[in-house]
C-alpha cells in the first residue's frame, strides 16, 4: 500500500509551500487508494512555537486535508510526534556506530570555531580514531557528546528522483552529519530516516532543498539493511523569478490568506497548479477532481511564482458559486469586522455583494459608505456624465423623500423625473448619493432603502436635506 506523509516543524503558522507539500502527498496517496500521514517533527525544541503544532492540525482540515494517521487520530505506527520517540533513535544510532556507520563526536565548539576559520568546509573526522576505551573513559567523565554519521571519503551517492530522474552527489562532498544532538534528541537528518521506515512510508515527497542530501539518507538505509522509499522532490513556490516567497515578504502562510478572505479550497486549488499541470486546460477543481487528476508525470521541473492576483480571480469564481446561506455565514467575521452596524440587513448585503467579490475582505471596500455616510462630501452630488450639480440634488430632495414613503420606489422615481423634465438617471444619481454618500455601491437607490430599511432611509435624506438647506 502506498504511504506518505507530511512532516512540519511546529515553528509557526503553515507555509503556503508546506501546504502545497502535504496536498500533493495526499493527493498522492488518496489517487493510488493508500494512506497519508501526519508526523510532527520537533527535534528542534529551540525553535518550537507554542500552539503551533494546533495551528497546523487546524490548517490542514481547514483545506479539506484529512490525515489517517497521525497526532490525535492515533494509528498503528505512533507516535507521531518525534519528542515522543527518543529512545527509538537512540537505538539505531547505537546500531550504527557498531556497524561502523557513525561515531562518537566529543569535539567542542571551540574546536569546531577554529576548524572553520582555518577555512575547512566539513567536519575532519577528528574524533573517527577514537578507541572504544577512550570513548567510554569520556563517557563516564560526563563529556558532552554528538553522535555523527560516518559518510565514505570516496565513492558516491546515486539515486533516482521521479521527478528530477537520476541523482548523483560525490561522497566527498558530504559531511558527516549529527545523527543525535549533545540533548540526545536526533537531527531531523536522522529521524527522518528511521521515522519514514518504522512508519511504512512507500514515497517520500518534499522539498527539492533536501535533493542533494538525500544520498546520506540513502547511506542509513543501506546500513540498517532498509529498503528506500521512492523520492518525489518538489520545486519551490517564488515570489518572483528570483525570491522564494517568503513571510519575510508578508502574507505566506494559509492562515493568512484565509484571513484576507480567501477560501480555504480556492487556495487549495490555486496551489495544487503551482508545480502541477493536470494536463488539460481546467484551472478549478474540487478535491476529488485533483484527486482523479493527479499524477507524478505532471509535476512540473521549474518552479513557479505565486500570482495573488490570479488567486483572486479563482476565489471569485467558488464565491460566485457558493449557496447563498453558506456566503453569508462565511461574510459574517468580515461585517463584524468592517461594518458594525446592527441598523442594516446583513442577510440581504450578501445578496447584493456575493456577485462582486473578488475576496471576502473586499468587504471593507464595497460596504465602507454604510459607516460613512456623515459629513461626506456634497460636491458628490455633481456629476458630469449625468450633469447632475448641488442645486438640482436641493431641487429634487423633497421628490426624493416622497418617492421613498411611496411603495414602488423604482416607479415613483421615475414619475419624478418624467415630471421635473429629467433623465431617469439623474435622479437616480442624486437619490443614490443622498442615500448613501457614495459614488459606488452594490445596487441602486432602490436597493439601499431595502438594505437600510425605509426608516432609516427616510432620516438619512432628512440628514441631507438639512444640510442642502444651510
Amino acid at each position: 500500500m502506498v504511504r506518505t506523509r507530511f512532516a512540519p516543524s511546529p515553528t509557526g503558522y503553515l507555509h503556503i509551500g508546506g501546504l502545497r507539500t502535504a496536498l500533493y502527498a495526499y493527493l498522492f496517496a488518496k489517487k493510488s487508494g493508500g494512506k497519508f500521514i501526519l508526523r510532527i517533527e520537533d527535534t528542534d525544541q529551540t525553535r518550537e512555537v507554542k500552539g503551533a503544532v494546533e495551528v497546523i492540525i487546524s490548517a490542514l482540515d481547514k483545506a479539506g486535508i484529512h490525515y489517517d494517521e497521525g497526532p490525535i487520530v492515533g494509528g498503528d505506527c505512533g507516535p507521531y510526534v518525534q519528542s515522543e520517540r527518543k529512545a527509538i533513535y537512540l537505538e539505531y544510532a547505537q546500531k550504527l556506530i557498531e556497524s561502523g556507520d557513525a561515531y562518537y563526536c566529543f569535539c567542542t565548539k571551540e574546536r569546531l570555531g577554529a576548524l572553520h576559520e582555518s577555512g575547512a568546509t566539513k567536519y575532519d573526522k577528528h574524533c573517527l580514531s577514537l578507541s572504544k576505551a577512550e570513548i567510554q573513559k569520556r563517557i563516564d567523565a560526563g563529556e558532552p557528546y554528538v553522535i555523527r554519521q560516518n559518510i565514505p571519503a570516496s565513492g558516491n551517492g546515486t539515486y533516482h528522483d521521479e521527478v528530477f530522474g537520476d541523482v548523483s552527489v560525490d561522497f566527498k562532498d558530504l559531511e558527516d552529519n549529527i545523527l543525535i544532538k549533545s540533548d540526545g534528541m536526533p537531527t531531523y537528518n536522522f529521524a527522518n530516516v528511521i521515522d519514514d521506515h518504522l512508519m511504512g512510508i512507500t514515497h517520500c515527497i518534499r522539498g527539492v532543498e533536501y535533493l542533494m542530501s538525500t544520498p546520506k539518507y540513502n547511506l542509513l538505509y543501506d546500513a540498517l539493511g532498509w529498503q528506500r522509499p521512492v523520492y518525489i522532490h518538489l520545486q519551490p513556490i517564488m515570489r518572483d523569478a528570483a525570491h522564494k516567497l517568503s513571510k519575510r515578504d508578508g502574507d505566506a502562510g494559509f492562515e493568512d490568506f484565509l484571513a484576507k478572505g480567501f477560501l480555504p479550497h480556492a487556495i487549495v486549488n490555486y496551489i495544487a497548479l503551482l508545480g502541477w499541470n493536470p494536463k488539460d486546460t481546467r484551472e478549478k477543481l474540487s478535491m476529488r477532481e485533483l484527486i482523479d487528476s493527479f499524477s507524478v508525470e505532471g509535476l512540473q521541473k521549474s518552479s513557479s511564482i505565486f500570482d495573488e492576483t490570479k488567486m483572486r480571480w479563482l476565489n471569485s469564481l467558488y464565491i460566485k458559486e457558493m449557496p447563498a446561506r453558506e456566503f453569508h455565514a462565511a461574510a459574517m467575521p468580515f461585517y463584524e469586522k468592517y461594518i458594525p452596524n446592527k441598523n442594516i440587513d446583513y442577510a440581504y448585503l450578501s445578496e447584493l455583494l456575493q456577485p462582486r467579490l473578488e475576496v471576502l475582505s473586499d468587504i471593507r471596500e464595497r460596504a465602507a459608505f454604510i459607516d460613512s455616510f456623515d459629513g461626506f462630501d456634497l460636491e458628490l452630488f455633481v456629476n458630469k456624465k449625468w450633469k447632475t450639480s448641488i442645486d438640482m440634488a436641493r431641487d429634487l430632495i423633497d421628490g426624493c423623500i416622497a418617492c421613498t414613503e411611496s411603495n414602488g420606489i423604482g416607479e415613483a422615481l421615475e414619475k419624478l423625473a418624467e415630471a421635473r423634465g429629467l433623465k431617469k438617471g439623474q435622479v437616480l444619481w442624486i437619490y443614490r448619493i443622498a442615500l448613501t454618500g457614495a459614488a459606488a455601491t452594490p445596487g441602486g437607490g432602490e436597493e439601499m432603502v431595502k438594505l437600510f430599511g425605509k426608516a432609516e432611509a427616510l432620516k438619512r435624506l432628512e440628514t441631507v436635506k438639512a444640510r442642502l438647506a444651510k
